[in-house]
Parts: structure tokens; sequence; C-alpha cells
């Protein structure tokens, strides 16, 4: 069984704040896959199902993000779930925006949901789903743009950027990370333009 967490914070104030990209994905995973219904449970909201064949679980904690910890470790506990099978989806500072890259264990970066996962199941050895979403370019305004909501013109590679990570999501279920991160790069690429048309011999 794998567990997909999907990171953000609860309520319409949060709903499209850059910080809640990993709720976004999972909603976008679980639409395109068919899990569900989503229900309360684990003090979070639990969608589960069948991805590549194997049972998935898709949790987003209603704790606040500070606090994401409690609701996947109680999931955690009662499926006897090894850490290298729950797959955090968070939002990255230290990625380009669209940019998506997929890790096993290594530190927090600051990010206080990654913080707590990693202290109330006692490891860092889970998987992390990075997606990013640009640094504001000064550390003063790192809270103002992560609590920010995901601008107008971002919204073309941002639906993009879902779509493919849900596209892709049945390799996560199988471990290939590598195949996860080379098919969402190729759905994200933007289009090449068309190749110019040789002119006829004997025109300028």
């Amino acid at each position: 069984m794998k567990l997909f967490v999907g990171l953000g914070n609860p309520g319409d104030k949060y709903a499209r704040n850059r910080h809640n990209v990993g709720f976004m994905a999972a909603e976008r995973i679980a639409a395109r896959h068919g899990l569900g219904p989503w229900r309360s449970k684990f003090r979070g909201r639990l969608a589960e199902g069948a991805l590549d064949g194997g049972r998935v679980l898709l949790l987003e904690p209603q704790t606040f993000m500070n606090e994401s910890g409690r609701s996947v470790a109680e999931a955690v506990r009662f499926h006897k779930i090894a850490p290298a099978d729950v797959i955090v989806l968070h939002d990255e500072l230290d990625l380009a925006p669209s940019k998506v890259r997929v890790k096993l264990g290594g530190g927090v970066a600051g990010h206080n949901g990654l913080r707590s996962i990693a202290a109330c199941l006692g490891v860092r050895d889970f998987r992390r789903v990075r997606i990013g979403i640009g640094h504001p370019g000064h550390k003063d305004q790192v809270t103002g743009h992560v609590l920010g909501d995901f601008a107008k013109v971002e919204q073309d590679w941002l639906q993009t950027m879902l779509d493919a990570i849900a596209e892709a999501a049945p390799l996560l279920a199988r471990d290939d990370d590598s195949g996860f991160m080379n098919k969402v790069a190729l759905l994200t690429q933007p289009p090449k333009p068309p190749r110019a048309r040789a002119a006829p011999d004997g025109v300028a």
C-alpha cells in the first residue's frame, strides 16, 4: 500500500495559495484516477482506490501545515505503512515554477509540513515530490509568497503541471521515481514552434 500525502492548509482562505499546491496535486490525482470519495479520517480528508493495480490512500491533513505529521502518523500506524511508501507532495521554493523533482529522505529545508512529518514519524526516509513554486528573491518575502495565491498569469503552467503529475502518478505507485520525473518533464514541455518551410528554388 502507498500513502500519497498532499500538504496544504484547510479552508477557502488558503485554497489557492502556492503553499497548497500539494492539496491541488492530490485532488488532481484523485480526479484523474477515480479515487474516492473523500471522507474524514486520520484528522484529514482521505480518498482511496487502486493505482497501477495496487491500493493507494490519498490524504490531505486538516491539522494545518505545521501539524501535518499528526495526521500522517495516524494513517501510517493504522495501516502499518513503511516510510518509503509514504509519498509527500509539497511546494518547493528552491525549484523553478513548474519543475517537479522526487527525492527519498534528506532535510526539510525549512518546510514546516515536512518538519512535522519527520518529527511525528521519527524518520526522514519518506519520499517527497517537490513541486516548484519559485523563490521571491529575498527571505523577507517568502511568507507572503507561499501564502499568496497563484497569479492569473501562472494558471497555464500550473494546470498543465497538475495534469502531468496526475497522469504520471502510477509511476510513483510502482516506485519508478525517475520515470515519473521524465514523464512530467515531457508533458510540461512547451510546444515547439513549427519548423520554417524551405522556400522553393528561385524564390527569395
